[in-house]
C-alpha cells in the first residue's frame, strides 16, 4: 500500500494520502435540516482521512427525501455547518459538502412542505421509504416542468454558494444512486419528450447544466462530481445506451476541469477504464464490497488518484493510524446506521481508547 500513503493535491486541496471518507446518509440532523453537535464531533473524528465527503445534503424543501437528513438553504443551515467546517479544519481536515436532490426517492411525510416528489417523469420507484409512521411505498412524483427544471437548477447554485460560505472547501454533485440528478440519466425513470429526454445528449443535459450553474458560482476547483454507472437503485435502469451516455456526460464534465470525479463502480472495467482515459484530473473510486487488502489496488494500477472509504471509516475514526499499524478494526453496527443519538454515531472507539480501557 505504499501508493497510497503518499502525497496528492486535489482542487485547492493538499492531501496528506490517497484515502477519502466516503459520503454516507446518517440521518442524525435536527427536524429542520439543520446538523447539531454530535454532526460537528463525529466528523472532526474522522479528519485524518484528509477529504470528508458529507452525507447527502438536500439543496431544498423538494430536495429532501429521508427524515433527519440535513440541508444547506437556510441561515441555520449554514450556521450548523460553519461548526462542523470549523471543527474538522481544526483537526487538520478537509470537508467537501454533498449535494443531494433526492427527487422521486422521497414521501410527503418526510418534507418540510409535504408535498408530492418531483422528477423527470411521472413515474414512482417502486420502492418503500422509511417514514414517522414506519415504511411506505413511494406515490408516484410530479413532473418538472422545464420551469420547475430552472428553479432547482438555482437552488443547487445557490446550495454551493452557502455551503462554501459554511465553510466547505467544495461541494460533490451527487449524480449517482437513483436521486434526481440520477433519474434524469436512467432510460425508465425518464420518459421526456422535451430537450430533457430521449437521446443521450438530452439525458445528460440536466447533469451538466446543474454542474455549469455551481462551477460559474464557486469555481471548477471547488465542484467535483459523484457518478455510479449501472448502478440499480432507487429503480434505475440505464438502459444498452447506459455506458456510452456516461462516456458522453465524463466528457462533458471533463471540459469543465472540475475537482475531481468520484465513481461509485460496480465492475464494468472497461467502462471505469474509458472514463479513465477520458478524464484526466483526479479520479476518486469506490468499489462496492472491496476487501481491506485491495484498497491500493486501483491506485497502483493507476486507475484510481483517490480511494473513498466508507462503512471501515464510519466504525474507526482512526482508520489511517490502524491501516498504517495493521492494527485490527472495529466492527461496524448496521442496526445503527441510521437514526438519532451518539450510538454508533460518535462512540466508535480509538486504538488509543481501547489501549486505556485495557490498562
Amino acid at each position: 500500500m505504499k501508493k497510497l500513503w503518499s502525497k496528492t493535491n486535489i482542487g485547492t486541496m493538499e492531501l496528506p494520502h490517497r484515502l477519502a471518507m466516503a459520503p454516507m446518509t446518517r440521518s442524525r440532523s435536527q427536524e429542520d435540516g439543520t446538523p447539531g453537535e454530535l454532526t460537528s464531533l463525529y466528523y472532526a473524528q474522522r479528519a485524518s482521512m484528509g477529504l470528508i465527503i458529507t452525507e447527502g445534503v438536500q439543496p431544498s424543501d423538494d430536495g429532501q427525501g429521508y427524515l433527519w437528513s440535513p440541508g444547506i438553504y437556510t441561515d441555520k443551515h449554514i450556521e450548523g455547518w460553519k461548526k462542523v467546517t470549523d471543527a474538522v479544519h481544526k483537526a487538520g481536515g478537509y470537508m467537501y459538502i454533498q449535494l443531494m436532490h433526492a427527487g422521486r426517492m422521497s414521501h410527503p411525510d418526510n418534507t418540510p412542505h409535504h408535498r408530492q416528489p418531483v422528477a423527470p417523469s411521472a413515474i414512482a420507484p417502486g420502492v418503500e421509504m422509511f417514514t414517522a409512521k414506519g415504511m411506505q411505498d413511494i406515490p408516484v412524483p410530479r413532473e418538472l416542468s422545464e420551469e420547475d427544471i430552472q428553479t432547482t437548477i438555482a437552488d443547487f447554485r445557490k446550495a454551493a454558494a452557502a455551503a462554501i460560505k459554511a465553510g466547505a472547501d467544495g461541494v460533490e454533485i451527487h449524480g449517482a444512486n437513483g436521486y434526481l440528478i440520477n433519474q434524469f440519466i436512467g432510460e425508465n425513470s425518464n420518459t421526456r419528450t422535451d430537450g430533457y429526454g430521449g437521446s443521450i445528449e438530452n439525458r445528460a443535459r440536466f447533469a451538466i447544466e446543474v454542474t455549469k450553474a455551481i462551477v460559474e458560482e464557486i469555481g471548477a476547483e471547488r465542484t467535483g462530481f459523484h457518478i455510479s454507472p449501472g448502478t440499480p437503485l432507487g429503480g434505475i435502469q440505464d438502459g444498452e445506451q447506459g455506458p456510452e451516455l456516461y462516456r458522453y456526460l465524463v466528457k462533458e464534465l471533463a471540459k469543465l476541469d472540475l475537482a475531481y470525479l468520484h465513481v461509485m463502480h460496480l465492475g464494468n472495467e472497461k467502462l471505469l477504464q474509458d472514463i479513465r482515459s477520458i478524464w484526466t484530473n483526479p479520479l476518486l473510486v469506490n468499489r462496492a464490497g472491496r476487501a481491506l487488502e485491495d484498497l491500493s489496488v486501483d491506485i497502483d494500477r493507476g486507475l484510481a488518484d483517490l480511494v473513498p472509504v466508507g462503512v471501515w471509516s464510519l466504525a474507526n475514526p482512526d482508520l489511517v493510524e490502524r491501516l498504517q499499524k495493521g492494527a485490527p478494526l472495529n466492527e461496524a453496527d448496521p442496526t445503527t446506521f441510521f437514526g438519532l443519538g451518539s450510538k454508533g454515531y460518535t462512540d466508535y472507539p480509538t486504538m488509543e481508547e481501547l489501549e486505556s480501557q485495557e490498562g
